[in-house]
């Protein structure tokens, strides 16, 4: 297994017989080249990526986000409607100037090192921003890059903590998210401008704010159930089923792995107790 961004050169590399190569990465093919580059990838047998239409997808969701996504919003105590957090220089993007933009028109809480106009205090991690981001009524999350299926917890973080995302990144994002009119596309608004003036007046307006929870009252979208029921086991044991897929239907190095899905489904049925 090659953890793609971090990978030496391959070329010197022997492959031995019987041996497969799988190749790993939930970072963006925008940022990492090698990633879409079709001489670079056939190298391997296997892709594990957060793409869905990978061998072994690996996105930012897993089997327990539809239980975490679903409770009850906490009271919003926070003056500032928006809140922000990036620490990350790396700006292909240009999201740092699309935000600093925005906070001339509208309050927004900083707490990463980019940008920051408020301190982060007690800082435990995850479990801080989650608690963090459930006193805002928004959070804006913007990737690093635009790419198709790349969704990170820029969205379903919000979503957890019962704020409400104002999110920038995948085009196919209406893929991703659990129900209508959950969050705030930033594809829909003409700059950061428009975008303000917006969440300033939904902020305001309780009916307005309150319609974006109405989807945890409705069934879940049918397309994101059935993304998280394909990634419903943990990633390592559906890359070893496919595996052994591949060995037991005596598929050779370069041929379409899809050929090996009637195995891999047997295997989903024969799978022991997760505990085991």
């Amino acid at each position: 297994m090659f953890h793609v961004p971090s990978a030496p050169d391959l070329s010197g590399i022997p492959k031995y017989p019987g041996q497969l190569w799988v190749a790993w990465s939930r970072e963006s093919d925008i940022n990492y080249r090698q990633l879409s580059n079709i001489d670079y990838m056939k190298r391997f047998d296997l892709a594990m990526t957060y793409r869905m239409d990978s061998d072994v997808p690996t996105p930012y969701f897993d089997r327990d986000t539809p239980r975490a996504i679903l409770g009850r919003p906490l009271p919003k105590v926070e003056q500032a409607p928006l809140v922000f957090m990036a620490s990350n220089s790396w700006d292909k993007m240009g999201r740092l100037r699309y935000v600093h933009e925005l906070m001339r028109h509208m309050p927004v809480d900083s707490y990463g090192k980019a940008l920051n106009n408020r301190e982060l205090v007690d800082d435990r991690g995850r479990d801080t921003k989650l608690e963090l981001y459930s006193r805002y009524k928004f959070t804006l999350g913007i990737e690093n890059s635009r790419s198709w299926d790349y969704v990170t917890e820029k969205l379903f973080d919000p979503f957890e903590a019962g704020s409400v995302p104002v999110y920038y990144g995948a085009p196919n994002i209406a893929d991703f998210v659990p129900g209508d009119h959950c969050f705030v596309n930033m594809d829909e608004f003409s700059g950061p401008k428009d975008l303000a003036q917006y969440l300033l007046r939904a902020a305001s307006d309780e009916a307005e704010y309150a319609s974006y929870f109405a989807w945890k009252e409705q069934p879940l979208s049918s397309r994101f159930l059935e993304m998280v029921q394909r990634v419903s086991e943990d990633w390592l044991w559906r890359l070893c089923a496919l595996i052994r897929a591949r060995r037991e239907s005596g598929l050779t190095v370069n041929q379409p792995i899809q050929q090996a899905a009637r195995w891999l489904e047997q295997a989903r049925k024969d799978k022991p107790h997760p505990a085991s």
